[in-house]
């Protein structure tokens, strides 16, 4: 049987936590998968592999960026309303 967490009745700050704590586990365990030694057996030596995850974490900023504004946008313009919570 699995069990889930209620989200639904989290707080902003509970939510802020939860979301950490699974980002933080799921990070770890994606970090100690694979044999190292076969990895970068697969990987050589070159830089391609690198620059093509440099790449890819820059659009995704860049995606990021571009949909923050848009948000922020839409918040001025009074379509969508957020909850801030202090520090």
């Amino acid at each position: 049987m699995k069990l889930g967490p209620m989200v639904e009745v989290f707080t902003p700050s509970q939510m802020n936590d939860y979301a950490m704590l699974t980002g933080w586990t799921l990070a770890r365990a994606h970090a100690r998968s694979g044999e190292p030694a076969a990895i970068s057996g697969y990987l050589g030596k070159s830089d391609v592999f690198d620059k093509a995850i440099a790449k890819v974490a820059v659009a995704y900023a860049d995606q990021s960026e571009r949909d923050h504004d848009v948000l922020r946008k839409e918040v001025q313009a009074g379509r969508v309303d957020v909850v801030m919570e202090p520090d």
